[in-house]
């Protein structure tokens, strides 16, 4: 079965390949038009995600500066899934979930329902379950809006079906690269998860537009419109954005600890894959279509739970920070990797809005950062860059893209250096979690989140 599966998906990858071709000589115009906008599409609704997500949680934080966090986190956890929950279940069910594993289900022909209204829907719904405390992250929600704006963008061209796809595909990859700041990355998942192809004219296509998405991403932000811009300058022209600047260096023993450290995140990636999967299942099986009460719930549960912990739990973003600039203690790395392995399962069986990456790449970093410490103890030397082959392993022994995974990581320190060491865990992570099963979690989740 999955033999006449990869044959079908070729088949339709050389098909795709020779009606691009032909529509790039007879209507040029249309394949320029929908790479630009669908870039601009995935770049604009992206920023606003990121812009919609960090007004609400600044809320959120300024309240706890006023009331105790057992009253203002599960009181906003429950409002905001209840309302979040309400919006999907009454305008786009499609909108629920992750939003990669929607994309990947339709680009394997299944029945995806791919336009602007899903793509709204899933723009404030995410924005609302996110901002209340829900673990997730922006990028899975972004991958299914660059998506549905493709769609809705080649529609309204009347592009070829096979043009519409791929472009679906560049829209995903441009939702990655807009939210990231990584191109590369973007265009790396495009091809590498989403597309599973190789054809030139394809990947030309691809690359365009994620590398639209993220210079009108920096663009937009210089405006003003993102608190957190800084990847262009009107005078100094496009800079450098790093989000954190490590000191990097790399000795040949440290290829030892790396492969070490491969191994078991590696291991902790699969085992976390099966636990996100088990809690999408029972999530399904007891709640099945009462969906406002379970993100409600959920929603209660995650804002309880995380109103007992330290302050730097209720930020996600503070937390990734202090664990990579190693800015915290290995008590509270231990407690993140446990909170956020229970908490993000949780917020996945929910049905929520939000992707995994974001959180992945904080339990990778976390492990890193307590594996090092060991190492040091046991050996007198850690490697540097082992928080951030941590990140990039998790990424990738979860996905199954290790490529993908390294320029992710990469894309955080905009730092060359530490490609290869981030390489060397991400392919071990890939091959330690592959011996498990062959699937990504992603592909696992289309079985659960899309057949009903």
């Amino acid at each position: 079965m999955q033999k006449l599966i990869k044959e079908n998906i070729q088949r339709t990858s050389s098909k795709s390949s020779r009606s691009i071709k032909k529509l790039l000589k007879q209507r040029s115009f249309v394949v320029v038009i929908s790479i630009l906008f669908t870039g601009l599409g995935a770049s604009i609704t992206s920023i606003f995600f990121k812009t919609g997500i960090y007004f609400i949680n600044s809320w959120r934080l300024e309240l706890l500066g006023h009331f105790p966090s057992i009253a203002v986190l599960p009181a906003f956890g429950a409002v905001g899934g209840a309302i979040a929950g309400f919006l999907i279940k009454n305008l786009a069910p499609a909108a629920k979930g992750s939003g990669v594993s929607q994309i990947m289900g339709f680009l394997r022909h299944k029945k995806v329902p791919m336009n602007l209204k899903v793509g709204l829907v899933k723009l404030i719904s995410g924005i609302i379950a996110i901002g209340s405390g829900f673990p997730l992250g922006p990028e899975g929600p972004s991958v299914q809006m660059g998506g549905s704006v493709a769609w809705q963008m080649a529609r309204w061209l009347k592009a070829p079906l096979a043009f519409r796809r791929v472009l679906v595909a560049a829209g995903g990859g441009a939702g990655i690269a807009a939210v990231f700041s990584a191109p590369l990355g973007g265009f790396i998942y495009a091809i590498e998860e989403l597309l599973n192809s190789a054809r030139p004219i394809i990947l030309l296509l691809v690359v365009i537009t994620t590398f639209i998405a993220d210079s009108s991403a920096d663009i937009i932000q210089a405006l003003g419109l993102d608190p957190k811009a800084g990847g262009f300058d009107f005078n100094l022209g496009f800079l450098i954005q790093k989000e954190y600047d490590p000191s990097v260096f790399f000795l040949p023993i440290d290829l030892i600890y790396l492969v070490l450290l491969g191994v078991i995140v590696g291991l902790f990636a699969e085992l976390y894959s099966k636990y996100v999967l088990v809690m999408q299942d029972l999530g399904k099986k007891w709640y099945k279509n009462k969906f406002v009460l379970k993100m409600s719930i959920c929603g209660l549960l995650l804002g309880s739970i995380y109103s007992f912990l330290p302050s730097s739990f209720h930020n996600l973003d503070e937390l990734q920070k202090i664990i990579a600039e190693k800015n915290t203690s290995i008590e509270i790395a231990l407690l993140a990797v446990f909170i956020l392995f229970i908490t993000t399962g949780l917020a996945a069986a929910s049905g929520a809005p939000g992707g995994l990456f974001y959180p992945m790449l904080t339990l990778g970093g976390a492990i890193g950062l307590i594996m090092g410490n060991w190492v040091e103890i046991a050996t007198g030397h850690a490697p540097s860059t082992y928080i951030f082959a941590g990140m990039g392993a998790f990424v990738a022994g979860c996905s199954r893209t290790p490529i993908t995974a390294m320029f992710l990581a990469f894309a955080l320190t905009k730092n060359l250096l530490i490609m290869k060491p981030v390489l060397i865990s991400c392919i071990t992570s890939f091959l330690v979690a592959r011996a498990f099963n062959e699937k990504s979690i992603y592909e696992r989740q289309i079985q659960i989140e899309l057949e009903e």
